[in-house]
This record gives C-alpha cells, structure tokens and sequence, in this order.
C-alpha cells in the first residue's frame, strides 16, 4: 500500500459553518492545481452496468456523508488555488435535495478559491430533477449540467437498469432548458443488448433536437461483478454483435459532425467552445483534488485516492482525519505512458514536441502503427485514426510496447 507522505502536525482550526472546533490531523503542502472532483455516492438504485463507488441513498446517511465532505475540504490544503473547474459526480448529486446541497456549496465556498470564470458542473439524473433542485443548482453558480440519459427508449432504459423513462428524460432535459441553464451535456449509450441500429439513430436524433451544448456516446462495457455481466454470462441477455457495435459508432461520429458537434474525445462532441473544461484537464494531465469516497487526486506526480468504503469515510473524517489514502510517485517513464494513453484520447492527440517525450523516439515507435492505419501523423501532432480508436486500447499497448519505456 502506498500512502501518501504528507507533513502531519496537530492543529485546532474552526471548520465550515456548522461544524464546531476540533483538534484535527493537517497535512502542509500546498500545490498548483486547477481541477477539483467531488464524489457523491447516492443513488435511487445501482443501476445493472454500473461498477462506480455507489450506495442506496437516506437522507441520515446523506447528512454525515456532506459533514464528512465539508471536513475533507476544509483540511486539503492543496484547494488553496484558484480553480478553474469544479465537477460533482457520482452516483447522483441531484439526489441531494435542497437542504444538502445548500450545504455541499456552501462549505465549498468557505474552503476553496474558484476562478470567476470557473466551468461548474453537476450530473443529474433525469429521475431526480426537479425546479427547486435546479434554482439551488443556478443560485450557487453552477453552469453545466450533465444528464445521465443514455437512451430515448424505454426497452433499453429497462434493461439498463435506469429509474426513467425515455418521456421523463425528455421532460427533464426540457425542465433543465427552461430553468435558464444553456450549458447541457448529455449521455448516452450504444453496444445496449436489444438495441438496434434503428434505435439508436433515434435518440440521437432525439438528442440533438435538444440541442444540448454537449454529448457523450459511450460504448457499453459489461463490467465484471455487475448484475449485467451476469445476466450476459448466463445467456439471459446478449451482446450485439460487433460490427453493429462499429457501426453504430461511426453513424454517431458523423451524425453529430454533421449537426455541428466536434469529435474531441473518444466518446465526446461539443458545439463550438463547449468542450469539458474538466475532463480536458485530466486528458491533458492537469492536476486535480478528489475529495469524497474513492475520489482519486493527482497533484505533485502523485496519483491517491480515498477509500471507497463510503462508512469507513464518513467514520474517519468524523474523527477529524483524512481518510487512507493509496500514492503512487510516477517515474519518468510512467509519466511519459500516462501522456500517451491519455493524450491520445483526445483527437487532436499528442504533441511530438512536448518536453516530456524529448527522450523517447515516438516516430519511430509509431511508424508500424501508422502503416497499419491506426495512428497519423498532422504536423506536431500524432493522433488515432477512425480505425485506430476503434482498437485504442490495443493501438496504445503496442506502442508503449514498441517505445520499451
């Protein structure tokens, strides 16, 4: 196990409204970092494809989770700088309900310094949105919303597990519009046993109708240790087959290219200036502060995490401690693999010239990669072909293969 080696001394702070005087375990180090995560962990219900840190939502367990939040933000002296985007995911933070998330922002805004001009965003779930949600969302500065669609068909909500129906997302995303909120990212999902090409043109196109700022198309991945791994293990469910899976894939990247959405990511498109100032960070290999259960943080070439135990966090914090946290010290050559399997992710990819690749020979590395059609040199830039993000996973495995780090 790795932990993190924090300078630690006793100190007696006052912490953010409610909470009272405690002596509490500090750490000293002050870092550069413009990103910051926060992790709610409640749900209605799990849903089938679902292997995110989650648990059924109560509003007492909901209370000492948010008091344990305020805690770890107040002691992660590393949110000290300006930040530039704040994105709190889960799980479902729209669950929350006023009073909490009242709460949530306002210890935010005893303990960390955000940019005017900070990105914002809180997921949603079409399920839990209601207007009194959205004007606290608004009142405390929240300027994105990302909204767990997934899909406009109520068959395959249904074998996904979802708490909505496809007229519930469409009255949410609606709701969302009319509140004042302009900035809109939506999700959705291709590869969904019992989808067809058919179906999934129309929540596409049901999507852009929309006209949302942003959306993602992810390709179902059954998860090991999911209900939906099992149900497909045991045959009760099938997988689509593969070239349907592609074609669906390539349809999405055109259709949305054809509606004015930019393919910046793997899964990702966005109108004009709308990318995820967030997400861009971690491709980019920004640093960023994690805070809540499981929440990882990168900062100072290390990447930790919290615990994904959501009792054993709340428990800890109570007690005026950070949570266990797992550190890893990236050598050069790890950073260097990590610059490549993330940047190449976005479609811009990587710049040869960047100073952390001035060691390695990436041309030459790439150059079998390239003749097989999965990688392309555009000036200083290697990026994945159509082909290659396809097989990403393999293109990037070769490489790194190839450049022996």
């Amino acid at each position: 196990m790795y932990i993190r080696n924090w300078p630690l001394y006793c100190q007696t702070i006052t912490l953010s409204k409610g909470i009272k005087k405690m002596p509490l375990l500090c750490h000293t180090i002050s870092v550069m970092n413009c990103a910051l995560y926060i992790h709610i962990p409640f749900c209605v219900r799990k849903c089938l494809y679902c292997d995110f840190i989650s648990v059924p939502f109560t509003e007492e367990m909901a209370r000492g989770y948010i008091r344990a939040l305020c805690i770890e933000l107040t002691l992660r002296q590393d949110l000290a700088t300006p930040l530039d985007t704040v994105y709190i995911g889960g799980g479902t933070p729209s669950l929350l309900g006023t009073t909490l998330l009242f709460g949530l922002f306002n210890c935010i805004s005893d303990t960390c310094i955000i940019s005017s001009q900070a990105e914002i965003t809180v997921e949603a779930n079409p399920g839990t949105v209601d207007s009194n949600t959205l004007g606290v969302l608004l009142s405390r500065g929240v300027n994105r919303l990302s909204i767990g669609v997934q899909s406009f068909q109520d068959n395959e909500l249904k074998t996904l597990g979802r708490i909505h129906t496809a007229d519930e997302a469409v009255h949410a995303i609606a709701a969302v519009t009319s509140s004042g909120f302009s900035n809109i990212s939506l999700d959705l999902m291709y590869g969904i046993p019992c989808q067809s090409m058919s179906s999934w043109k129309d929540s596409l196109s049901k999507a852009v109708r929309s006209a949302p700022a942003h959306i993602s198309a992810y390709e179902l991945t059954p998860e090991k240790n999911t209900p939906l791994y099992g149900l497909l293990s045991s045959g009760r469910l099938d997988l689509l087959d593969e070239d349907l899976i592609i074609d669906m894939y390539h349809y999405a990247i055109d259709f949305l290219g054809a509606h004015g959405y930019g393919h910046y990511e793997v899964s990702n498109f966005a109108l004009p200036g709308q990318a995820c100032r967030h997400n861009l960070n971690y491709w980019n290999r920004g640093e960023y502060a994690g805070v809540g259960a499981g929440a990882h943080s990168f900062i100072d070439s290390s990447r930790f995490y919290n615990t994904g135990d959501v009792t054993e966090y709340v428990a800890e914090l109570s007690g005026g401690r950070l949570t266990k946290t797992q550190e890893k010290t990236l050598t050069p050559g790890e950073a260097i693999e990590e610059y490549i399997f993330l940047g190449l992710r976005k479609t811009i990819g990587i710049c040869l010239s960047d100073p952390l690749l001035s060691k390695v020979d990436i041309t030459a590395a790439s150059r079998n990669l390239a003749r097989q059609g999965y990688l392309k040199i555009d000036g200083d830039y290697l990026h994945l072909t159509r082909q290659g993000m396809l097989v990403s996973n393999m293109v990037i495995i070769k490489l790194l293969q190839a450049l022996n780090l």
